[in-house]
C-alpha cells in the first residue's frame, strides 16, 4: 500500500465509524502540534461538512494558537476557540484553597503536574460538551510512541472515542503530514502537550521519539533508551485499561 492509498483507508476507516455509531460527524482539539495537525487533515477529508476542530487555550503560550490558526486555514476545517484559562484559574485555585486549608498541602506542595493535568482535562470535558451536543465523535491526536509509553493524560487527551494515527510511529506522522499538506513550519515544530510553559514532550519523557520508533520497529536503541521505554510503558499500563474492581462475590 502507497502512502496515498493508507491516508485513504484511514479517511474510510473515520467515516465508517461515524456510520456505524450512528455519529453525525467529527471534532478534534488542535493545539497547533503536528499530530493534532495531521488528524484535523484527516477528519476534514472523512467529513468536509461535518466536520469540527476546537482551539482551546489554557493560560497557553500565544504562539499554540497563532499555529493552530495555521493549520485550520490550510485544512479548512470550520473551527471553534474556547479559552478555558479562566475556568481553570477558578476551579484549579479552589481545590488548592481547600486543601491548604485542611492542612493536606502548604505552599511548597509541587502543583504542576496537577495544574497540567487540570488543562488536558478540562479540554477533553469541552470536546465532549461540543460532540455531545452535535452527536460528534471526539477524535484523539495519540500516535504510537504516545500510546506505547502511556503519554498522555488520563481521563485528558486519553479520553477520546477513536484513535485514526494511534498506529503511526511519530516519523510517518510527519511523512503523512507533508503528504496531507500541513504547513512545514507546524511539521517542525519541537513536539509540547503545551500542560506549561517550556513544557517539551521529550524532555519531559526523558527519551526522544526517534528512539522510541526505533524501539516499536525492532531496531537496535540504547540500553538506557530501551530502559526508560520500558518503564514508562508499565509504569502506565493504568492508563491503557479500564479500571481495576474486585471480582464477583
Amino acid at each position: 500500500m502507497n502512502l496515498a492509498q493508507k491516508v485513504d483507508f484511514v479517511v474510510e476507516w473515520l467515516r465508517q465509524q461515524v456510520k456505524f455509531t450512528g455519529a453525525k460527524g467529527l471534532v478534534v482539539g488542535i493545539s497547533g502540534g503536528v499530530d493534532s495537525a495531521l488528524t484535523a487533515f484527516l477528519v476534514k477529508r472523512a467529513c468536509p461538512d461535518a466536520s469540527l476542530g476546537l482551539i482551546m487555550p489554557c493560560k497557553s503560550n500565544p504562539v499554540d494558537r497563532e499555529y493552530a490558526l495555521k493549520v485550520v486555514e490550510a485544512c479548512g476545517i470550520r473551527h471553534l476557540e474556547v479559552d478555558l484559562s479562566a475556568v481553570h484559574e477558578t476551579l484549579f485555585s479552589a481545590v488548592q484553597q481547600e486543601l491548604r486549608a485542611a492542612g493536606l498541602v502548604d505552599e511548597n506542595t509541587p502543583t504542576r503536574t496537577a495544574d497540567g493535568n487540570l488543562r488536558a482535562r478540562l479540554r477533553m470535558c469541552t470536546l465532549y460538551a461540543v460532540a455531545n451536543t452535535l452527536n460528534y465523535l471526539v477524535v484523539g491526536t495519540d500516535n504510537a510512541a504516545e500510546v506505547y509509553t502511556g503519554y498522555f493524560t488520563k481521563y485528558g487527551d486519553g479520553g477520546v472515542d477513536i484513535l485514526p494515527i494511534a498506529n503511526l510511529r511519530k516519523r510517518e506522522v510527519r511523512e503523512w503530514a507533508r503528504f496531507v499538506g500541513v504547513p512545514e513550519e507546524v511539521i517542525r515544530r519541537a513536539p509540547t502537550a503545551g500542560l506549561w510553559e517550556g513544557q517539551t514532550d521529550e524532555a519531559e519523557m526523558g527519551v526522544t521519539y526517534d528512539a522510541i520508533d526505533d524501539f516499536l520497529d525492532g531496531k537496535p536503541v540504547s540500553d538506557r533508551d530501551r530502559e526508560i521505554i520500558l518503564i514508562l510503558h508499565k509504569r502506565t499500563a493504568h492508563k491503557r485499561q479500564l479500571p481495576p474492581s474486585p471480582p464477583r462475590l
